[in-house]
């Protein structure tokens, strides 16, 4: 199995062990736990490409930085 895929497998389980640990810890449900860790992960993957998005159309509205003023010699 590529390294890769093991990283994202392994820190998938990861991430749903902490989703329903800390769901079971606030809510002493079993069931509720389960669907919070089941369901928060695929949410949170949207809203993850949803805020690279939105970075990626902010950054494409800049202006280019205009390095030029910043190596100019003083007294030039």
């Amino acid at each position: 199995m590529p390294r890769d895929l093991l990283k994202t497998l392994s820190y998938s389980l990861m991430h749903l062990t902490v989703a329903v640990t800390v769901a079971f810890l606030l809510t002493r449900d079993w069931r509720i736990a389960l669907g919070v860790g089941l369901i928060e992960p695929l949410v949170q993957t949207v809203a993850y490409t949803l805020h690279e998005r939105a970075w990626r159309r902010a950054g494409d509205r800049r202006p280019p930085i205009d390095a030029a003023p910043h190596f100019r010699q003083l007294g030039a």
